[in-house]
């Protein structure tokens, strides 16, 4: 069976990758049948021939699940669409301050509202009717 998978390049805790297809039984190292890119996960950096993956994948090769995932992800020209979170996770007690803070707000408002609303009423008896 033919894969699509990573090969392992570059140093000791700064991983790099060629994405590859090989045969299933041969090594991670081994002699590919063809190299289609190349990622490096510490940037987030991808080069990828995405129309050669999609072509073997239409032969049966078989993409790993890392590899599919960066199939999904890359554009058509073979770079890599990263969305960063926008949102972090917080704290029970970071969320329940945040929480303050909107109620705070929100009865600050309401209470602007309500001044504005009395002011008005007055302003509106302060005038007599002619």
């Amino acid at each position: 069976m033919v894969k699509i998978r990573l090969k392992r390049l570059g140093s000791k805790k700064n991983p790099f990758y060629r994405i590859i297809v090989i045969n299933s039984t041969s090594r991670r190292e081994g002699a590919p049948i063809e190299e289609l890119g190349n990622y490096n996960p510490k940037t987030k950096e991808l080069n990828l021939k995405k129309a050669a993956a999609l072509d073997w994948i239409k032969k049966g090769a078989q993409p790993t699940e890392t590899v599919a995932y960066l199939i999904e992800k890359s554009n058509d020209e073979g770079k890599l669409v990263y969305e960063q979170k926008t949102e972090k996770k917080l704290s029970k007690k970071a969320l329940a301050k945040l929480e303050a803070e909107r109620e705070a707000a929100k009865a600050a408002e309401e209470a602007a509202a309500a001044a504005a609303a009395e002011a008005a009423n007055a302003e509106a008896e302060a005038v007599p009717a002619e």
